[in-house]
């Protein structure tokens, strides 16, 4: 069995990566020409969220680990303005925009809550 990395057993961090997953398949319906444009974006900022918690675990000081959590948050909130705006242009159904906001929502919690425990 492989060895188990200290951000792999983070919950927050498990739940970004299932909003990566979320994100891919929700903009593989968005507009050929969104390609380089929104879906990118979407898909680049989910991804920070989740490797900006796996580079803080690796980080020696709880203000580095901080620091990075902060940067997660900040991508996490650039997801959620960008799937306002895919919501806006008609790119998403309402079912996956309210989906995709709720596990936004709940990541943002368990990002504020694990940045105060650093």
């Amino acid at each position: 069995m492989a060895y188990t990395f200290s951000f792999e057993k983070l919950t927050v961090w498990i739940d970004s990566k299932e909003l990566v997953k979320t994100i891919y398949n929700v903009t593989r319906e968005f507009p050929n020409d969104e390609k380089f444009g929104l879906t990118n974006q979407l898909r680049r900022a989910s991804v920070s969220v989740a490797s900006n918690l796996a580079e803080g675990t690796s980080r020696n000081t709880n203000k580095d680990k901080a620091h990075f959590t902060t940067i997660a948050f900040s991508s996490l909130m650039e997801v959620l303005n960008q799937i306002i705006i895919a919501n806006e242009l008609d790119f998403i159904n309402e079912t996956d925009y309210q989906s995709v906001r709720n596990d936004i929502e709940k990541i943002s919690n368990k990002l504020n809550a694990l940045k105060k425990h650093n």
